[in-house]
């Protein structure tokens, strides 16, 4: 079953304690289709400026990702500045320039508007209802936010809410979003304003994955070296959506291998600075580290 991402392309200049880039291909459409395409075919909707090179996407184009809903505007692309520090948590941003991104009012080609499986990365939750409403009843509607849109569009993110099959969202959103300190009750909450599953995103600490009264817990790939996070959260996202499309799988076995897969395509983006890991992988390196994962977790035999 295919994909249809709705989000961002971008260009991020982003330092770490490991090093820095500048103008580097970033965006949440970007990483997750960068996961997602070992897994099942990706059809895209973002936007871009007059300055994007389109050769920047050329190894998403020869895996099959479908970019004809990418639109060229006049202006420049969206871009992203910011640093990381020692404990590579959240990245303090130096400078946003929205660019043609400020005007971004996502437009599903009628060829797209029939996909099985929507994610909506994270932008306006306005926006996001409005490509709802341009599909015709998708399998699964996978939903990302971050604190900007809980505190300033909390009205039309509940409206959101009540559409989407999971939301994905970090350890400091799923509190803020619930008004909870703890972080179980907090999944449990979100639960009950719309979505059957809440994916809670803890960093090296793992995921946390609700489903009604059912919880689990799961282990991060553990790595040696972590050179840039930016995107990781988008490529987990994109092995967790890629993995349910390829097996249509929603049992908790499906669910759980699912989850595996994300982690194991986050571990791969944060080992180097934007694409840079991201673009040369294949699907026996990432089965290799998934049942690496599978015998961390004693979920072998």
């Amino acid at each position: 079953m295919s994909i249809l991402v709705v989000g961002s392309i971008a260009y991020d200049t982003v330092a770490t304690p490991s090093g820095q880039v500048e103008d580097a291909l970033g965006g949440s459409a970007t990483f997750f289709a960068s996961a997602a395409r070992f897994f099942s075919p990706v059809k895209m909707v973002a936007v871009v400026g007059e300055d994007f090179d389109a050769a920047e996407l050329e190894f998403l184009r020869t895996q099959g990702v479908d970019t004809s809903g990418i639109s060229v505007e006049s202006g420049k692309t969206f871009r992203w500045s910011g640093s990381y520090g020692q404990e590579l948590g959240d990245a303090e941003t130096l400078a946003t320039h929205l660019n043609v991104f400020e005007n971004f009012r996502p437009a599903v080609p009628e060829a797209s508007r029939g996909e099985d499986f929507v994610f909506l990365a994270n932008i306006d939750p306005e926006l996001q209802l409005s490509v709802l409403e341009q599909m015709s009843r998708p399998k699964m509607v996978v939903c990302d936010t971050m604190n900007f849109w809980i505190d300033g569009k909390r009205d039309a993110l509940l409206r959101l809410l009540q559409r989407v099959d999971v939301l994905l969202l970090n350890e400091t959103e799923a509190k803020s979003l619930a008004g909870e300190r703890n972080v179980v009750r907090a999944a449990r909450a979100i639960g009950g304003m719309g979505p059957s599953r809440v994916v809670v995103k803890m960093g090296e600490h793992g995921v946390l994955f609700a489903e009604g009264d059912r919880l689990l817990r799961l282990p991060a790939y553990p790595l040696e070296e972590v050179r840039d996070p930016t995107g990781a959260g988008d490529t987990f996202a994109g092995g967790f959506v890629g993995s349910l499309a390829e097996s249509g799988d929603f049992s908790p076995g499906g669910v759980k291998r699912a989850l595996l897969y994300g982690a194991v395509t986050a571990s791969f983006a944060v080992e180097a600075f934007s694409m840079e890991r991201l673009v040369g992988l294949n699907r026996a390196e990432i089965d290799a580290r998934y049942a690496t994962l599978r015998r961390i977790g004693g979920w072998d035999g």
